[in-house]
């Protein structure tokens, strides 16, 4: 009888002191959250690439409490003419968003609206003529949109 109640009462323990610990874990964004957050919002095409694979596989980067939510291009279509421009909206909402919650939101936007129209420029590369010139408008448009309202 004593055996179960000791063994019981370790194993309560042991359970106990992993959810305090996890919860603790959980609880304390990496100290490197800000580094990484800047690697993921830079104009660059790496910085897209790698913001990309992240959101494709959030679950490593639980801990960092991101918020990827995203409305995409707000009430703006989100593939405009065609053109794919949802995930650069979207990664420009990650930065947004997570860049309010650091409270660091007005050092940063100007970044953050560049790289969206990098990101809308790298897409129209993919056209030639009378059609990328479509794209780089609707890009311009976007981008200024973002500067003016964001």
């Amino acid at each position: 009888m004593h055996r179960r109640l000791a063994t019981g009462l370790a194993a309560s323990t042991l359970s106990l002191i992993t959810v305090v610990g996890t919860a603790s874990l959980a609880s304390a964004a990496p100290a490197d959250k800000p580094q990484v957050l800047a690697s993921w919002t830079q104009t660059s095409a790496s910085s897209y690439t790698t913001w990309a694979a992240a959101r494709a596989d959030q679950a490593p980067w639980a801990a960092y409490a991101f918020d990827w939510s995203t409305d995409y291009c707000s009430s703006s279509p989100d593939n405009p003419f065609g053109f794919p421009f949802s995930m650069s909206c979207a990664r420009h909402d990650f930065g947004y968003r997570n860049y309010k919650a650091a409270g660091t939101f007005s050092a940063d936007k100007s970044r953050l609206d560049s790289a969206f129209h990098e990101d809308l420029k790298r897409i129209c590369a993919a056209y030639t003529g009378g059609t990328k010139n479509a794209c780089d408008s609707t890009a311009w448009t976007y981008y200024q949109a973002v500067k003016a309202l964001g």
